[in-house]
């Protein structure tokens, strides 16, 4: 072990740099950087495992940072460890720094997590913990890596944090460790005014093992690093109690500490001396951005130590690898984000079904495929049908990892997060179902995995006011509109941050599905009927024909110069069929266009889009969601048929006569536009 009075100078360091920062930024959070700086130079400097030569060794140990607002900690840690230059911290929160006011994921730079809202962070690190579990009982003690993730006040009392601990206590998830600071001070009170709970009676009654230390203690912190390392039956929760803005001082040297005004602002802006703290910390006030050469020779030391113990792995890998050479080309296959293989075409699907069950029938197939693919549901599997993985497979529980599917209880927001932080530990592919208007609860969450590009599959049945007897709260209206936003918004490479798809039959599920699994660059929605659908027709192959799907929209079927083209996604494009035949009776011409992904379309060259819907035409909508769901395919000359209104409690045939979706309506609809 290094000596306490560098390890404590060391940790001085990182408070001087953090401060410095915000300080130079005119803008972040310097106290609880400061309070936590202990921890992070304990873990990085003699117990975090990572090889700093290949950041993406899949073998290594795992940071998730919670509080993104401690960011100048965790960059400046980093920058001991050579991954930031001290020009790089200089340029904290301005325009095209690596150092963003927030963390944002690079493996590379020593980043694992985006943090986002206070509470998905740790709950990522639950995710990854899960995942290298299931990769262990699939690959052996080669995935035998800890899982360390650091949580503030706030991330405590995010409700998120009871579906983490839950999950994590309940599965015995013995390789995640979790660092709670607790300084008692958050942005605008203390934890005290706002809070009386027992955080550590909490997380026992949640089946964790909890030691509670002096935060700011490096004996005290190494002893519970090492007890957590030992445990083999439960996740760990090491209560730190720190201290808020360590060192920092007035100008007459009176203390700074334990102070709510220095957690969200620069020093300075609360009235502590900048210059007498950085000087009462060790560092030079007229040059605080420095490295002390006995703490980068303290981090050159960890560099040492890390080079013999990767290369030990490497060796037990290069061993494994020549005594399991299929396994060795799973990993390798597995962690290099590839699409599996899949014979899309041989899937049978039953006719005229739920999309849901089609769904179902995929997931099927996937679970006996794709060794590397995780499902689970909030509470819905039987309903959602993602149970047709579940009944290939098994759900985990404590001690057996061998099954592939996590039943989260009812907990959406907590199981998006968990199933992102399986898709960022890598070597998994990851889906996740529940009803489509509980969403709503995972929108944060889905806004994170569009932001971080993880490949996480959302499957959302019971998808419209179909749901009928169920009544409003349970009936999606405004949930499409809301999901097919992130088709609008890009990500930082310019690409739709988003795929979301609403099959129209059993067919294009298939074919969803394919699109879904395919897409390893940006989150894929699947919006799924709960009651059957009549599928779509075709001159040959509905397979063939349904491929078009990948465009984003296609002609299902249509007359030569058509008077009028209706689009839809989903269950409406039959009912779209219904009204053609009345339609045609009439001598109207018609052509009928499916849109399953109105963003995937928009990225189609504007000769396809114009081969599909002219810009002159006369063109008619239906959507079971709000208008503006098609509005900007419809254009001006068009007209949308939708809903309004939060739906009604009857039966969805009922619901579909006195709302206006069936056949008659869209004549009607469709005469009163051509009049």
């Amino acid at each position: 072990m290094n000596d306490i009075n560098l390890m404590n100078k060391a940790a001085d360091n990182i408070r001087i740099l953090a401060a410095s920062m915000v300080e130079k930024a005119k803008s972040g959070h310097p106290g609880g950087a400061m309070g936590g700086a202990d921890f992070v130079n304990v873990l990085f400097s003699e117990f975090l495992v990572y090889d700093p030569k290949n950041p993406t060794w899949e073998g290594r140990d795992r940071y998730f940072q919670d509080p993104g607002h401690m960011s100048p900690m965790l960059y400046s840690v980093l920058a001991l460890t050579g991954k930031f230059t001290i020009d790089e911290l200089k340029e904290f929160r301005q325009w095209g720094s690596v150092t963003p006011g927030h963390p944002e994921v690079n493996v590379m730079r020593g980043i694992e997590n985006t943090s986002g809202p206070l509470g998905q962070g740790h709950t990522y690190a639950v995710g990854a913990a899960i995942a290298a579990k299931f990769l262990k009982a699939r690959l052996g003690d080669v995935m035998n890596q800890t899982i360390y993730t650091y949580i503030s006040d706030g991330g405590i009392q995010e409700e998120i944090s009871q579906g983490a601990g839950r999950i994590a206590g309940t599965l015995g998830l013995d390789n995640l460790i979790m660092f709670y600071d607790a300084n008692n001070i958050q942005l605008s009170t203390t934890v005290g005014e706002v809070t009386t709970e027992n955080v550590a009676m909490k997380y026992e009654a949640w089946g964790w093992k909890v030691i509670t230390i002096n935060g700011n203690d490096v004996t005290e912190i190494r002893r519970a690093l090492t007890e957590a390392k030992a445990e083999t039956s439960r996740p760990t929760l090491i209560i730190g109690n720190t201290i808020m803005g360590k060192g920092a001082v007035g100008t007459d040297k009176s203390s700074y500490e334990n102070k709510v005004s220095t957690h969200g602002q620069p020093l300075s802006a609360a009235g502590v001396s900048i210059t007498d703290t950085i000087r009462n910390l060790g560092g030079n006030p007229d040059d605080p951005f420095q490295i002390f050469p006995e703490v980068a020779e303290l981090y050159a030391k960890r560099a040492k130590e890390l080079e013999v113990i990767v290369a030990e792995r490497y060796v037990a890998k290069a061993e494994w690898a020549k005594a399991n050479p299929e396994l060795a080309a799973k990993m390798e296959l597995w962690f290099s984000g590839k699409a599996p293989v899949i014979d899309w075409k041989a899937i049978e699907q039953k006719p005229n079904q739920a999309t849901r069950t089609a769904s179902a029938a995929v997931l099927g197939l996937l679970a006996t495929r794709v060794e590397n693919m995780i499902v689970s549901s909030a509470d819905l599997s039987n309903s959602d049908k993602t149970d047709g993985f579940l009944k290939k497979t098994h759900a985990f529980v404590k001690g057996d990892f061998s099954g592939a599917f996590l039943q989260a209880g009812v907990a959406e927001l907590t199981m998006a997060c968990v199933c992102i932080g399986m898709s960022l530990h890598g070597g998994v592919i990851v889906a996740c179902g529940t009803f489509f208007v509980f969403s709503d609860y995972m929108k944060p969450a889905i806004r994170m995995a569009a932001l971080m590009e993880q490949p996480v599959k959302f499957v959302w049945s019971h998808d419209a006011f179909r749901v009928g007897e169920d009544g409003p709260t349970h009936e999606p209206v405004e949930q499409e509109a809301q999901i097919r936003l992130m088709e609008k918004l890009k990500n930082h490479k310019g690409h739709n941050s988003m795929l979301v798809l609403r099959p129209a039959d059993v067919t294009e599920t298939t074919i969803a599905w394919k699109m879904a699994m395919e897409n390893t660059a940006t989150p894929t929605a699947l919006i799924l009927s709960r009651q059957n659908i009549t599928d779509l027709p075709a001159k040959g192959s509905r397979y063939d024909e349904a491929l078009q799907a990948e465009k984003g929209a296609y002609i299902v079927e249509g007359d030569e110069n058509p008077d009028v083209i209706m689009v839809a996604s989903g269950s409406e494009v039959s009912t779209l069929e219904e009204g053609a035949a009345l339609l045609r009776a009439d001598g109207i011409k018609v052509r009928i266009v499916s849109v399953p992904s109105e963003g995937l379309f928009r990225s189609q060259s504007k000769e396809y889009q114009e081969s599909v819907i002219p810009t002159e035409s006369k063109v008619f909508g239906l959507t079971a969601g709000l208008p503006v769901n098609l509005e900007g395919l419809v254009g001006a000359n068009g007209k949308v048929w939708g809903l309004e209104s939060f739906g009604f409690s009857a039966p969805y045939k009922v619901l579909d006569e006195k709302l206006g979706f069936t056949g008659q309506n869209v004549y009607n609809q469709v005469k009163e536009l051509l009049n």
